[in-house]
């Protein structure tokens, strides 16, 4: 059996109610996003609620909205978010995206988001795995329109996403004038093709995205140098 928790330095979150447990695409983002200037900031599907922590950690004057679908997810990162430091500034909300972005007044400085994505893979048989895994319930197209619409006009959009899913989403993005503006593509281990997607988008025009790579192990469990400094103020070790 899985542990049910994982510790961060300033956190800890538990998972044993949620369908998608604490993995390194959340924590990637959590740590990648750029928060600066950022006072409201949406994360969309924020399952145990780790993102919307660790961005409430890296930006303590911010308010950060996490609106989740699955009501035992909604609970356990309503939990996590009740026990950590950053209680005050952390609202969930248990409702969809969709739902929730026709209530929004005030729009945001940055929605943050690590998607389902699986849009073509062999659904698991545990419903709401499959529906935390799959873009049946939310597409990407769909995620960046909604998000368009509730974005500050200097704000940002951040995601983790499948790096074969690079040139799709660009094109959506394109569709819904939003421009590329950082793109780290992620290699899980020296020598292997890249995994994941970090990007990032704003609605202002802007020049070309240089492209970083992010190697996260040498070998096998021996994280790299940028990786940990990446993570440093959040993994034990």
């Amino acid at each position: 059996m899985s542990n049910p928790y994982f510790r961060f330095k300033r956190f800890t979150i538990r998972h044993d109610k949620c369908a998608m447990k604490v993995g390194t695409d959340g924590t990637l983002l959590g740590a990648w996003a750029n928060v600066a200037a950022c006072c409201r900031i949406l994360d969309i599907g924020t399952g145990t609620g780790l993102v919307a922590l660790m961005i409430a950690q890296r930006c303590n004057e911010a308010t950060v909205d996490a609106v989740e679908m699955d009501a035992d997810a909604c609970l356990q990162a309503s939990d996590n978010v009740s026990a950590s430091p950053f209680a005050r500034q952390i609202h969930v909300h248990h409702t969809t995206f969709q739902t929730f972005a026709k209530t929004v007044s005030r729009p945001y400085d940055l929605i943050v988001s690590n998607p389902p994505y699986f849009v073509q893979s062999l659904k698991c048989p545990e419903t709401k795995r499959s529906i935390a895994r799959h873009s049946d319930e939310l597409s990407t197209t769909v995620l960046l329109a909604k998000s368009r619409r509730i974005l500050t006009p200097e704000g940002r959009i951040a995601l983790i996403l499948p790096f074969l899913q690079q040139k799709e989403v660009l094109q959506q993005a394109a569709q819904n004038k939003l421009y590329c503006i950082r793109q780290t593509h992620v290699i899980p281990v020296e020598g292997a093709q890249p995994k994941r997607l970090l990007i990032e988008f704003s609605p202002q025009p802007q020049p070309p995205a240089k492209i970083d790579m992010l190697i996260l192990e040498n070998t096998r469990h021996q994280r790299t140098a940028a990786y940990k400094t990446l993570t440093l103020e959040f993994y034990l070790d």
